[in-house]
């Protein structure tokens, strides 16, 4: 299944007073349109708690309550998108073009890995000043789920606090079951599915080496556009994956590049960490960022970013200036 969170315009108009500028979690909380839970099939959006209610049966309503609703909830949605389209009620199918996504969820935590693509361990050696030799283990940091943001929703670029601000495509493994001391021939088992991560990046507000502010302000999480569950992807580890700007290819590559591939990543998190349902562990980010490019190259306002990942769908954001 390929869901995500959706608002119509109906939604926008009801909150108009109250909603906020931007479509960060944090803005959402104080006051946007609650989004709505969908499925993307053939160009459209179906409204799942529309089907749900049509048929009289029980289905969170939200992406994240559903995702912590475990196997049942999967089952029953597989079961309303596979019922006769031509039962289906009114309101429950929208145009793709007519509906506003949203990000697909608050994740409790998200969990970055850095350098985890040999040559961009390379290349931020030449330009971040990290270690040129291979990690021996996963390089984790934090991004608060404050730094969310949704498709079509601005990166804030605020030069009062960086001139510097760059861009990173990556695979996001969204957790679907508690995950704790998990082995890597189980770790797959406590997948709930796939998106995109686009790791945006402060390069001058890097502290002490610490990735925390630089990493993690408001909007720095773009994530979408779609969640695609892990029965659908027969090889999480085989995947192109792209970003370009204003239209111009910056990143290449394909995640069987990575150094330490997702099994290792979730075994390695768990093995201290619990990962619970909704949690997001960004994998890393190929070579191609702007801090390595020579010279050096850094989203403005008036950029827009594009993220891909193959059998996940593309993840477009506008920069803007945020002062």
């Amino acid at each position: 299944m390929r869901l995500l969170t959706f608002t119509t315009a109906a939604d926008t108009t009801a909150t108009s007073n109250t909603s906020a500028t931007f479509d960060t979690a944090a803005a959402a909380a104080a006051g946007g349109a609650a989004g709505r839970l969908g499925a993307e099939t053939d160009g459209t959006v179906l409204d799942l708690a529309v089907l749900a209610r049509h048929a009289g049966v029980p289905l969170p309503h939200d992406l994240l309550s559903f995702v912590q609703a475990g196997p049942a909830a999967r089952e029953t949605a597989r079961e309303l998108l596979a019922a006769d389209p031509a039962r289906r009620p009114a309101g429950a199918v929208h145009r793709l073009q007519d509906v506003t996504l949203r990000a697909p969820l608050r994740p409790g935590k998200i969990i970055g890995v850095g350098l985890n693509y040999i040559e961009h361990v390379e290349e931020s050696s030449r330009s971040l000043d990290t270690d040129k030799d291979l990690p021996p283990r996963p390089v984790l940091f934090g991004k608060p789920a404050t730094a969310v943001t949704g498709p079509g929703a601005p990166i804030l670029h605020n030069a009062d606090l960086t001139t510097q601000l760059d861009w990173e495509c990556e695979l996001a493994v969204v957790i679907g079951r508690t995950a704790f001391r998990v082995s890597e021939e189980d770790a797959y088992e406590h997948v709930f599915g796939f998106s995109i991560l686009n790791d945006i990046s402060a390069r001058d507000q890097r502290r002490s080496g610490q990735w925390f502010f630089s990493k993690g302000q408001d909007s720095y999480a773009p994530f979408g556009p779609v969640i695609v569950t892990r029965d659908e992807i027969r090889d999480p580890m085989a995947l192109d994956l792209s970003l370009r700007v204003n239209g111009v290819t910056k990143q290449k590559s394909n995640t069987r590049h990575m150094l330490f591939p997702i099994a290792r990543l979730i075994a390695d998190i768990s093995s201290g960490m619990t990962l619970e349902p909704g949690d997001v562990i960004a994998t890393g980010s190929p070579s191609g960022v702007g801090a390595g490019m020579v010279p050096p190259e850094f989203l403005t306002p008036g950029d827009t970013v594009e993220a891909t990942v193959e059998q996940i769908g593309t993840l477009t954001n506008p920069v803007v200036d945020a002062r």
